[in-house]
């Protein structure tokens, strides 16, 4: 069976979204990827893949509210803490 680009894309930022370095961030970053990946656009599945090359300390910080979110990527943090139920 043959998987189109935009398939393989959403399935290599799931594994890169369930696989990270840091076990919260797996929990976080896995089911949002699941259940929200097929439901962004291009350009927001863009800066999602930008926001999966952070380092997952910072990550973590930002998504719960521990520290302040970088403005370029404020939207998509706000969506995945959101969703997580995690931060604000």
């Amino acid at each position: 069976m043959d998987i189109t680009p935009a398939e393989a894309r959403l399935k290599k930022l799931r594994m890169r979204s369930w696989r990270r370095g840091m076990k919260e961030m797996d929990l976080i970053l896995g089911p949002y990827s699941d259940t929200q990946l097929s439901q962004l656009s291009a350009d927001e599945l863009d800066a999602y893949e930008r926001l999966l090359d952070e380092n997952d300390q910072d990550l973590y910080l930002w998504v719960t509210g521990a520290q302040d979110r970088p403005a370029r990527l404020m939207p998509l943090i706000g969506q995945i803490a959101r969703a997580s139920g995690v931060g604000a």
